[in-house]
This record gives C-alpha cells, sequence and structure tokens, in this order.
C-alpha cells in the first residue's frame, strides 16, 4: 500500500456528464485527480453484440476526451472478472431462487466503492469521488460520518448507496450533492464536454433490452422451463414460461385471463409455479432484511422508529425497525406496502439522513 496523499481523488468517469463535472469540480476544488473508468464486461461475451450499453468503448472514449480536456492522468481500471462473479452470477442466484436482485446496489458496493477503494490505497490516493447525487456529513455528537439525500430530491441516490462505511464516508466525495441535474448539463456545456447532452443510462448496464430472461438463458445455456400459474385458491389457471420471468407486483405480458385484472403475488421456484390473485394480495406490513448496513448508529440494539423504503422509487414510509437475530431486522409498517420483494434493498431514513438499510429477505403478513 502505497503511502496516502491528501488532496487527491480517483474520480469514477463513466463517460457520463455526471462523472465528468465532478472531475471539473474537484480539480476546482485543488485536488490531484485521477481518472478511471472501471471496464465491467465485454458486450460480445455477453452476447448484446452492437446494443447501446453503459461501459462501452464509447464511454470510454467520452471519459478519456474530458480527462484530457481537464488535463488530468486517466486509467481504465479492468474489472470483468470481478464483475462476472460478484454482480452477474449474483444477479442470476437471485432471479433462480424467485427475489428479484438490484445490481446497481451491488455495484456499487463492490465495484465502484470497493474496487475503487482498494486502488486508491494501492496508489497513495486519499478520496475516491463519483458523480452522484447524494451528500456526506459528519455528526459531532454521534462521531459518525453521515450519508444524506441530495438537495435535489428527483435525483436523489442515497438509497444505493446505503452500504457505505464509515472509512468510505469519511473519503467519498460526492461534488454533485448540491446541484440539480439541469444546472449539472448547464455546466458541462459551458466547458464543452462531449457528454454535455448524452442521455442517461437508466436499464441494467448488461441487460439493455431488459430482457433479463433471454440474458439468463443466453448467460447460463439454461433453458427456464414451462410451469403453472396457480389461481388464489391453488388451482392450476394456465401454463408459465419459466418462474424467473415474472415478477412480485407484476401485471402485464402474463398471457392469461381470469375475468378481472390480476397480479403475481407469489413465486414457487422449487415447484416451479406462479400465484396470481387481485392487487390486494400484494399489500404486506411485514419484511425480515439481512446483511444490514448502519450508518448513522453503531447497531440497532432496540426498536426504533424510522421512514423507510422498499423500492428505489418508492415513497419513505413510516415504520419501526425492531433488531432479529444474526443482525438481521424485522421492519413492520404502519400501512401494509405494496410488492415487496426479496432481493430488493431496504433503506431507513430520519429525514434526509440515510440510518442504514439491507437486502430484503421476505416478506410477511404480520
Amino acid at each position: 500500500m502505497a503511502e496516502t496523499r491528501e488532496k487527491t481523488a480517483l474520480v469514477a468517469m463513466s463517460g457520463g456528464v455526471d462523472s465528468s463535472v465532478a472531475a471539473y469540480l474537484l480539480c476546482e476544488q485543488g485536488y490531484d485527480v485521477t481518472g478511471a473508468t472501471m471496464r465491467l464486461y465485454r458486450s460480445a461475451e455477453l452476447g448484446l453484440g452492437k446494443a447501446k450499453v453503459c461501459c462501452s468503448l464509447d464511454d470510454i472514449e467520452d471519459a478519456r476526451a474530458v480527462a484530457n480536456e481537464l488535463n488530468v492522468p486517466f486509467e481504465v481500471l479492468d474489472y470483468t472478472k470481478e464483475f462476472r462473479k460478484e454482480i452477474i452470477d449474483r444477479f442470476v442466484r437471485v432471479y433462480e431462487a424467485g427475489g428479484t436482485p438490484n445490481p446497481c446496489v451491488d455495484c456499487n458496493r463492490v465495484m465502484k466503492f470497493g474496487k475503487l477503494f482498494e486502488y486508491a490505497d494501492e496508489n497513495g490516493i486519499d478520496a475516491v469521488a463519483t458523480g452522484h447525487y447524494a451528500r456526506v456529513g459528519y455528526d459531532d455528537a454521534s462521531g459518525r460520518w453521515l450519508l444524506k439525500k441530495a438537495l435535489d430530491p428527483s435525483k436523489d441516490q442515497s438509497y444505493v448507496l446505503y452500504s457505505l462505511t464509515q472509512d468510505q464516508l469519511r473519503r467519498v466525495r460526492f461534488p454533485l450533492g448540491e446541484m440539480t441535474k439541469d444546472e449539472t448539463r448547464r455546466l458541462a456545456e459551458s466547458l464543452g464536454f462531449v457528454n454535455a447532452r448524452k442521455h442517461d443510462s437508466q436499464d441494467i448496464c448488461f441487460v439493455p433490452d431488459g430482457d433479463y430472461a433471454s440474458f439468463m438463458e443466453r448467460y447460463t445455456g439454461k433453458t427456464y422451463p414451462e410451469g403453472d400459474f396457480l389461481g388464489p385458491d391453488g388451482t392450476a389457471v394456465g401454463r408459465h414460461k419459466g418462474a424467473v420471468r415474472y415478477t412480485i407486483g407484476q401485471r402485464k405480458g402474463l398471457g392469461i385471463a381470469m375475468g378481472e385484472p390480476v397480479y403475481v403475488y407469489e413465486k414457487d421456484m422449487e415447484n416451479n409455479t406462479v400465484s396470481l390473485g387481485p392487487e390486494e394480495k400484494l399489500f404486506k406490513r411485514v419484511l425480515c432484511a439481512a446483511d444490514v448496513n448502519w450508518i448513522a448508529i453503531p447497531e440497532l440494539a432496540e426498536p426504533l422508529r424510522m421512514n423507510a423504503k422498499a423500492r428505489y422509487r418508492q415513497k419513505e414510509q413510516p415504520a419501526t425497525v425492531y433488531p432479529a437475530a444474526g443482525g438481521t431486522v424485522r421492519v413492520v409498517f404502519d400501512e401494509p406496502q405494496r410488492a415487496i420483494t426479496a432481493g430488493q434493498a431496504v433503506v431507513f431514513y430520519d429525514g434526509d439522513t440515510v440510518v442504514g438499510g439491507g437486502t430484503i429477505v421476505r416478506a410477511e403478513d404480520e
């Protein structure tokens, strides 16, 4: 490990406008900046062909162009093996187990911050910065570093950052945390960046068309077999095209008529069945979560009232969080929540501060 130099920063440059402006702002703040793009996969190896995906060669060249404009060193870091093992293989495992994974959360934890902090330590770089819309603060009373929402609520990305550790929060920089997206684009345009008007990536980077089941079949060489759709009474009402193709709360694309709107409310992967029923079947008050990371508190020693969100786009809801065996938690919402799904993240908030978060294991009625 190299001796760490203060006021040095490794900036994760994806080729997009946000990370480019983040790099510029750190240069303006007097940091000795190194830009880095992570090569996470090769499109041909994943059967993506010429699909428009992020982390592509075009993105790398856009990031390189901005780094040259800023006159900062630029590195391409090859993490394809790690990404395949830690992100894609986990993605497949969670779907095959009946859950719905959130690979962006995993990628932030393992790749963007895990691997980049390793690289920073090996090269004596003090800080790691990204173009995420979030903020970091320090609480004198508790002596803890805090993760806070972005000032622009429409762009806040604190939900996908809940796994940051105290040491990472001490050293991470989010230069865009107090900006709006419009301000970011205007600044990029004023600087003449090649990506000033580049569209944001919305999909899972390695599944650009959204057809994750077809991707999984190509990737694994498996064919996911048909099985029975079950009605609320447990009787077969039709055939599905493979249980991995359906997610909790899904209504469209079921290819079955039951005389009223029906939704996927349960999957049994062992028996390869998918249960359908009315929308009220989707609502549950309780979830259990594991792999919990606490930020604002050292641990959960007693039940605590917080706001919680079980999906990225969901509005926070009041809940009581109870400590459970093995560091897990039991979350009891004041009101039943729609389509709580295993594999997704639940994140806890106190105002604009992230208290912590974890991975949903299951939902329960009470």
